[in-house]
């Protein structure tokens, strides 16, 4: 069974459904539960309906995962209703675009508890589990913005307001080396895996600066691919990579603003 957290939309659910399409069963996390619920189009009874209808199976698992009492409930509802987990997909994000000075203690706190904290606690409570069967998969789900723009001088893309978000991806980014260090061995393999371009999800549009004009798209399959070669990876072989979706899969693809090569 997989976790897939923040799959009310967008790369999560593309990340559900592709795993439920391999025959996994799915608990289907977020805050979302059903249509109506946020200002965003997408809730996870859809993505569970979706899942469903083409024959797979799927668990909603509202939560908020800013709420530590929801939080620690998690794996043991998605086990319940599904049976024990092999595989954490840690992909709720957000960001808050601005000069990282100007950005409001609250909005930080978010941040940080989504993209740290949560998933750091949902290892905790998945893990063991997974170490005593010798057998999982964790995902965390990364993004170039957590590599350091190279300088002075400095491009213009590197002031794009994600300083906070850059950081917070870069703690979850140890997280996963830590991890598979202390985990290796044991059959649980730990990676992060990025886009290699832009993926206009429904979050995205609505407040990234980065758009189609200045920055190129990748094909919406290629996180929940990328996803499924790690997740069935060896994890004694495959475990502590810091990669991006189109690299995994071989595919060609040119790089815009963040590319690897223009950072450290």
């Amino acid at each position: 069974m997989a976790i897939v957290t923040g799959a009310s939309r967008g790369i999560g659910a593309r990340i559900a459904e592709r795993f439920a399409a391999a025959g996994a069963a799915v608990a289907v996390v977020a805050r979302t539960a059903g249509p109506g619920e946020s200002r965003l189009p997408g809730s996870i009874e859809e993505v569970v309906e979706n899942i469903r209808t083409g024959g797979g199976r799927a668990a909603a698992i509202p939560a908020d995962l800013t709420d530590p009492d929801q939080l620690d409930t998690i794996v043991a509802r998605a086990e319940e209703a599904l049976g024990p987990v092999d595989t954490l997909v840690n992909n709720a994000g957000v960001n808050f675009y601005g000069p990282a000075l100007d950005v409001a203690p609250r909005r930080n706190a978010v941040m940080q508890q989504i993209m740290v904290t949560a998933p750091f606690r949902l290892c905790q409570l998945a893990a063991p589990g997974m170490v005593d069967r010798g057998r999982g998969w964790i995902l965390n789900i990364t993004s170039k913005q957590a590599r350091h723009p190279l300088g002075p001088p400095y491009p213009e893309w590197a002031k794009d307001g994600c300083v906070p978000y850059g950081m917070y991806k870069s703690a979850l980014d140890r997280l996963t080396t830590g991890l598979a260090a202390e985990l290796h061995g044991s059959g649980v393999s730990v990676n992060s895996l990025g886009t290699s371009g832009l993926v206009m999800t429904p979050g995205v549009a609505v407040v990234s600066p980065h758009t189609p004009d200045n920055a190129p798209v990748e094909p919406d399959d290629a996180m929940p691919e990328a996803a499924h070669v790690l997740c069935t990876s060896d994890p004694a072989a495959v475990t502590g990579r810091i990669v991006f979706s189109m690299e995994v899969l071989g595919r060609p693809f040119t790089e815009g603003p963040w590319a690897v090569s223009a950072t450290f």
